[in-house]
């Protein structure tokens, strides 16, 4: 059995150190091959020298693949296809593998009958995490905690696959197709998506997948996610990447003018909720996360009726940045003079 383990990367080659030397330390079994992939995103720093300094350590079983093209889907797409292996598996640069995580890929899938896996991601903080921390929304900082058994990726689980922390067959991302890259990451936005359209695709192609709390990977949180103005910003965007993605999956629920319905209730109630806890002095996370569920209303109302207009309208933007990039601010300090 050959695992590729795939590294997107940008501008991180200091935390890309710490991801390359889990993987070193990391126990292989017998019977699996490991091979790395570290896919540079065009960054700036020493990517690649560093990746080169570490060949000889790897056995000469650590690759290095260049995409020009800025965005997270784009380097997955480039690494999973420079890859031949039977699994292929995806971690992010700024995370450590836990010294079992090659053990519980082997163990998992010689079972038979498995096409993808995930798991939890622990965080390691960079800063103390702060009073308001609002705990419905800690995918904004990669902190996913499924529990302590093994569960299927099925209607009951709470969440999807994360693609920071996920292993899927070979001949299963053959069938479904590559990543959407549409949806994402750069260095400019926040847009994401990616993973919950993967996640989607996989469901509805009858793809078996098991959430295994053995499957750690340890989550540096950075002091500048710590903050509201990221909480916002992130809210503000997955909204708009669940707007890109409704455009070809509608939901199944009632729509008024291409919204659906629920959206124009989540955000009255999340902005009357989020005032009157500060009038009656409610506690900091739960003020937090009803001003939160109106970003991400909000940003949904942006991406379904201007996004892609405005992404693709360059002519009469009046300057070389995107249209969606200067009306992205003014929705934002809008919002905050209503919440603050």
């Amino acid at each position: 059995m050959q695992l590729d383990v795939i590294i997107p990367t940008y501008n991180r080659c200091r935390m890309l150190r710490r991801t390359l030397d889990s993987l070193l330390a990391a126990d292989v079994p017998a019977g699996l091959e490991v091979r790395v992939t570290v896919v540079d995103n065009n960054s700036k720093d020493a990517t690649r020298e560093t990746v080169e300094s570490y060949c000889e350590r790897f056995g000469y079983r650590l690759g290095y693949v260049f995409e020009g093209r800025q965005g997270r889907s784009f380097a997955l797409n480039a690494g999973i296809r420079s890859t031949v292996g039977d699994l292929v598996g995806m971690i992010d640069d700024d995370e450590e593998i836990d010294r079992r995580w090659y053990s519980t890929v082997y163990s998992i899938f010689s079972r038979g009958g498995v096409d993808f896996i995930g798991g939890p991601y622990v965080p390691r903080w960079g800063a103390e995490p702060p009073a308001w921390l609002p705990t419905k929304y800690l995918g904004a900082i990669g902190w996913v905690d499924g529990g302590d058994c093994l569960v299927p990726f099925d209607a009951n689980y709470p969440g999807i696959l994360m693609g920071g922390n996920a292993v899927i067959a070979r001949a299963t991302l053959n069938r479904v197709g590559l990543y959407n890259t549409n949806l994402g990451r750069t260095d400019k936005r926040l847009i994401s998506g990616e993973d919950d359209d993967m996640y989607q695709r996989l469901i509805e192609a009858g793809a078996r997948g098991f959430y295994v709390p053995e499957l750690i990977i340890y989550h540096h949180i950075p002091p500048e996610r710590l903050t509201r103005s990221y909480f916002r910003r992130w809210c503000f965007w997955r909204g708009v990447s669940c707007a890109v993605i409704d455009r070809k999956r509608q939901q199944p629920v009632v729509y008024f003018g291409s919204i659906p319905r629920y959206l124009y209730g989540q955000a009255a109630r999340g902005l009357i909720k989020a005032i009157a806890g500060r009038i009656i002095r409610r506690g900091a996370s739960e003020i937090f996360t009803h001003e939160l569920s109106v970003w991400d209303a909000v940003g949904f109302f942006y991406g379904k009726m201007f996004y892609q207009r405005a992404g693709s309208s360059r002519r009469n933007a009046p300057s070389r940045q995107s249209a969606s990039t200067l009306v992205e601010p003014d929705v934002q300090q809008t919002c905050s003079r209503l919440v603050e």
